[in-house]
């Protein structure tokens, strides 16, 4: 019998699984971090060596009050510039007190420290960087963004983290960003615990905005309970039920219809769900998702899993699909065919 169900499962999977790809681009057709139609112009700009673009770009973001985008691109523009440093040196040069070129300084020195063996010592060192930013624009929260990441590599404590907390969402109570970092510090993995950390990410979650990525924060919750332990998704011990997992992803899954498909805004989000549901062997689910990513595969969170990110996704994707085959019916039934109930009754 074992045998038969596998040949069975087999052949479920050889007749569904080309039906299942539909909706999903060919692997070449997914790429990674892919930058939206403003940064990518920008980008190609810096690699000539001019920063003029990436100036204008997060100076409109700072006077729209655009945060989510500046925090966005200010990271990426701090990515470039790790490999490229001369062209962030260059825009300094030319204007000292930019206050975009100096949240770019501030991003790229804290991740630097971050990579360093003697971390909190060189993350102490910056803060002064980081206090030069926020002065430079008073109403951007993203320099507290950074001031909190820059907190959890220095031990800060509870009351200090706090302080920086109500400094970031007194200037915008729903950045995500922020919250993102708060999470982080609450987390098992560093000052805080499972149960912390998911309270204050339903709290938020509870409290965002209509279509805010805050409502994902549960998800990431989630996620940090799931690859706890061995760094795999089976942690050692569990505190946290399933069923409250389970929820944090139905409320991911719920923001996640509120964007187009192939909408490059919530990508992330729509990654980080995908594995959750993986995780919890929601394939049907985790399938959909698949499909509403579209081509935009993120970093976060396939590179905690993997060196080859981008073949992460595409063999999870895959996976999914064979999963979902696998569990169909072998042959559709007929209209007549299910109508029937069990003893050969017609509803």
């Amino acid at each position: 019998m074992p045998f038969l169900r596998a040949l069975i499962s087999a052949a479920r999977m050889v007749r569904h699984t080309s039906d299942l790809g539909a909706g999903l681009l060919d692997d070449d057709e997914v790429l990674l971090d892919v930058p939206d139609e403003r940064l990518g112009p920008t980008l190609v700009a810096a690699a000539f060596g001019d920063h003029g673009p990436a100036a204008k770009l997060l100076a409109a973001t700072r006077e729209g009050a655009e945060w989510e985008n500046r925090d966005r691109y200010a990271t990426r523009l701090a990515t470039f510039a790790h490999s490229r440093e001369e062209w962030l040196s260059d825009w300094l040069a030319a204007s000292p007190h930019d206050p975009d070129a100096l949240l770019v300084k501030a991003e790229l020195s804290v991740r630097r420290a971050w990579e360093s063996p003697a971390r909190a010592e060189r993350l102490r060192d910056v803060g002064p960087l980081i206090e030069a930013a926020a002065d430079a624009a008073p109403r951007d929260p993203v320099p507290w963004r950074i001031a909190l990441d820059h907190a959890r590599g220095t031990y800060a404590t509870h009351s200090a983290f706090e302080e920086l907390w109500a400094e970031a969402v007194g200037r915008s109570s729903h950045h995500y960003g922020c919250h993102v970092s708060a999470l982080q510090y609450l987390s098992a993995q560093w000052y805080g615990s499972h149960r912390e950390c998911f309270d204050f990410a339903e709290q938020a979650a509870e409290d965002a905005l209509p279509g805010s990525l805050v409502q994902a924060l549960p998800v990431r919750a989630a996620f940090a309970h799931l690859l706890s332990g061995d760094g795999t998704a089976a942690p050692r011990t569990t505190v946290i039920p399933g069923q409250r997992v389970d929820a944090a992803a139905d409320l991911a899954i719920a923001l996640s219809a509120e964007y187009t498909a192939g909408d490059p805004w919530p990508a992330e989000v729509r990654n980080l769900l995908a594995y959750v549901l993986v995780t919890r062997g929601r394939w049907a689910d985790a399938l959909e998702q698949f499909r509403l990513i579209g081509p935009y595969a993120t970093s976060f969170p396939w590179a905690f899993l993997s060196d080859d990110v981008l073949g992460e996704f595409l063999e999870l994707r895959d996976m999914a699909r064979i999963e979902v085959a696998s569990g169909m019916p072998l042959r559709p039934l007929g209209r007549t065919a299910r109508r029937v109930r069990s003893g050969g009754h017609y509803a």
